[in-house]
């Protein structure tokens, strides 16, 4: 259950058998949900790690204006958060935005799982640092990117991402996000992703099957959004082993 989890780590640290088993034995308890859900809501006492298994969950705080900007998506292979028990309540919500399998880690267990083996750790502490060089990216899109270029780059990232824990065939991935949860990532009315994926498609940079979209020339996408994939540092980690 925890091979995305494995996937992911192995790009920022090599992990032995033992590794493997410890991640297994932290998160069997496993808990499905469906589709928009709360996982953990704002000013909920966190005492779990969560771990997504399967499906798509974002980040998000709720406004007095009823607006839910998102601030993260986490796909399979992603962590909530490794020390969130150090906060006496939540300060933003997470919810499923498809249907999950969600593994609940106690945060006891992943502090002795940190102290104990330092190859863990390492891949850990790894992971955080990119999930906030995440965080900075999306800053710089909404803040001062075109919607059309948001929207592109979006794409560009979450394809890597997908690729990296092995769901994507070839340069296709599931995207099961509506049209609303896009604009409230980038800052977006509905009406106006609408156009902005129009536009990609008319640029024939992608197509989409349901929710599936198709990159149809990486390269191309990647310069028309300025993408850089720095950031995901998918590459350094293994150089490093």
């Amino acid at each position: 259950m925890t091979s995305p989890l494995i996937r992911k780590l192995e790009q920022f640290a090599k992990l032995f058998d033992e590794d493997k088993r410890a991640l297994e034995d932290a998160t069997k308890e496993v808990r499905t949900y469906g589709s928009r859900q709360e996982i953990i809501t704002e000013g909920d006492r966190p005492n779990d790690v969560h771990l997504i298994l399967e499906g798509w969950a974002g980040r998000y705080k709720l406004l007095p204006n009823g607006d839910r900007p998102i601030m993260a998506y986490l796909i399979p292979g992603d962590l909530c958060d490794i020390h969130i028990a150090l906060l006496n309540q939540m300060d933003h919500s997470i919810a499923t935005l498809s249907a999950c399998k969600v593994a609940s880690i106690p945060c006891e267990t992943m502090r002795k799982l940190l102290e104990n083996n330092w190859r863990l750790a390492r891949a850990m502490w790894w992971a955080t640092l990119v999930d906030e060089a995440v965080l900075r990216e999306w800053l710089v899109t909404v803040g001062h990117r075109s919607a059309d270029k948001r929207l592109a780059h979006l794409i560009c990232e979450m394809l890597l991402r997908s690729k990296a824990v092995g769901l994507t065939s070839d340069d296709s991935f599931e995207m099961p996000l509506t049209q609303e949860e896009l604009g409230d990532t980038m800052g977006l009315s509905t009406v106006h992703v609408n156009r902005m994926l129009q536009e990609l498609r008319g640029r024939d940079l992608i197509t989409s099957s349901g929710r599936r979209v198709i990159v149809n020339d990486r390269e191309r996408l990647f310069e028309f959004a300025e993408f850089n994939p720095n950031y995901l540092h998918q590459e350094i980690g293994r150089a490093q082993g």
